[in-house]
């Protein structure tokens, strides 16, 4: 064989190999039929900053473990499952002449690329106005299956409007995916909020009802449906109960982390304010059309970088975030106390009895309104959900009771205070349980309640001092404390100068540990 025969033999051959090696990576023969997809999941995000000092949390370092795991897998999702909008360090402040009412978050969530939200029960704090405004800047896809909006009579889907239109917020959302050798597959979701908050705009489903409904008409089109939820973990083990055939329920709502597996669905809960996040991956196998899921806890702190867009994002708002408190009293950066044991503000301790922090806080309130005979103090004022560690600044005061509110005082009759204790006496486990001035004892052996050591009368007028949001009725099983109540004998004026501590319910506790 000559040389330029064999250099033409060579030629021929490498042509053949290239045009087979083509045709082989695009033939659908190589597609095999499996697809993994990952969900990282944050729910009940308050701060957009990372705590104690930057070592946890913040959108960040979740914008960033989105990223770590997006560049391994395309088919990587970042889920929200509720309660963000509120309550926050910012809904009691203005930028730009308005409520900032959960502007910042959305913003972060934005830039660190959230791609689903649903409704906490906390997303109905704000206004309708408000929560129109911040659907309309979110540029994720919220999912509300069970949550309504009620305008009068009517009611109908919460709607998103932006320059290109204006979209119903679906009760079901259809997410197609496909990998690189070309399988496809459809995922589907189901967002449920517990039906807790009463606001006057918002109409709720039973969420079992409609979850079996939507899973139903979902799991015949669908290769998986995830159920994205905020209600309480017994009401998720319910519904995985029921819907056994469920890939998942990625939920919200308890702040503490919880994980279980009830037959074979996982339920997985971070923990709040994105101390960590969780890592649900999903392996579909068309061919055998079944799905694995592998859940992962992964911690959100220092080890994980800052995304630059997002931490950008963040470091305004902060910035605006201390103009503000400026205006309102405070200097966030300031330590009010700079010694002692930590202050615990666990959700599972105070919404079940006292702990050092509820007494310093009635005992600032004590101070604050020192004509009460009486002081009372809602568990779900506090928020934090956390130990706070030595020192702490003023800003920590003030994201431990971020819905803030004035001191208001009534003089009530005994026979509503005795309602009122006992409603709170009974709410244990939630943010209704009471706290209350050290004197008031109650005494099972004969279910009553005494002052000082003197029963309460019920005809006999006392002097309260209590957070002006209890004196609503929005409290759980508290609705008939309102101001109209025929037992309120008494309403004394609001206060609104930040000189008085009764203007803020975080001013006076930052200005009684300054004392201490």
């Amino acid at each position: 064989m000559t040389k330029s025969i064999l250099h033409l033999f060579i030629i021929v051959c490498l042509s053949v190999a290239s045009c087979t090696s083509t045709r082989n990576a695009s033939s659908p023969g190589k597609e095999n039929g499996k697809i993994d997809i990952v969900f990282v999941q944050v729910n009940d995000v308050y701060e957009i900053a990372a705590l104690e000092g930057g070592k946890t949390g913040g959108m960040a370092r979740v914008a960033t473990l989105k990223k770590q795991w997006q560049a391994k897998n395309p088919n990587t999702f970042m889920i929200m499952a509720g309660d963000f909008l509120s309550p926050s360090v910012y809904n009691s402040l203005k930028y730009e002449g308005k409520r900032i009412r959960g502007k910042q978050m959305v913003e972060a969530m934005n830039a660190a690329g959230m791609d689903i939200a649903i409704f906490g029960n906390h997303e109905f704090d704000i206004n309708e106005n408000e929560l129109q405004e911040r659907i309309n800047e979110s540029r994720f896809q919220w999912v509300s299956s069970n949550s309504f909006h009620k305008k009068g009579n009517d009611v109908s889907a919460f709607v998103k409007t932006t320059s290109m239109g204006s979209q119903s917020l679906p009760e079901t959302y259809i997410m197609p995916v496909t990998d690189a050798d070309g399988t496809t597959a459809k995922v589907g979701f189901i967002g449920l909020t517990l039906p807790f908050n009463k606001a006057a705009y918002v109409s709720y489903n039973d969420p079992f009802t409609v979850a079996e409904k939507l899973y139903n008409r979902l799991k015949d089109s669908c290769d998986a449906v995830v159920a994205i939820t905020h209600q309480s973990m017994d009401d998720d083990i319910l519904l995985a109960q029921k819907l056994p055939g469920l890939t998942a329920i990625i939920g919200g709502h308890e702040h503490d982390m919880r994980f279980q597996k009830v037959g074979n669905v996982y339920i997985t809960k971070a923990h709040a304010n994105a101390r960590s996040a969780y890592i649900v991956r999903l392996r579909i196998n068309k061919r055998k059309h079944s799905v694995k899921i592998k859940p992962e806890l992964r911690t959100i702190d220092a080890s994980l970088a800052m995304d630059p867009l997002t931490d950008s994002v963040v470091k305004k708002w902060m910035a605006i975030g201390d103009k503000n408190y400026a205006s309102l009293g405070f200097d966030a950066k300031k330590v009010v106390l700079q010694t002692g044991e930590s202050l615990d503000g666990r959700e599972e301790a105070i919404r079940t009895k006292p702990t050092n922090f509820t007494r310093m806080i009635i005992a600032a309130m004590e101070e604050a309104a020192p004509a009460a005979d009486v002081v009372l103090l809602n568990a779900g004022s506090i928020r934090v959900d956390d130990m706070l560690p030595m020192p702490v600044t003023e800003y920590d005061i003030i994201r431990s009771l971020p819905f803030g509110g004035g001191i208001a005082e009534v003089d009530m009759k005994g026979s509503l205070l005795i309602q009122t204790l006992e409603a709170g006496r009974k709410n244990v486990g939630i943010g209704g349980l009471l706290h209350y001035t050290a004197g008031l004892v109650y005494n099972p052996a004969n279910n009553a309640w005494s002052l000082k050591k003197v029963p309460l009368e019920p005809e006999k007028n006392y002097h309260v001092a209590l957070p002006d949001f209890l004196m609503t009725g929005g409290e759980a099983n508290m609705d008939f404390l309102t101001t109209k109540n025929p037992g309120v004998v008494k309403v004394y004026p609001t206060i609104t100068n930040v000189a008085d501590s009764r203007s803020d319910i975080r001013l006076a506790i930052v200005r009684y540990m300054q004392k201490m």
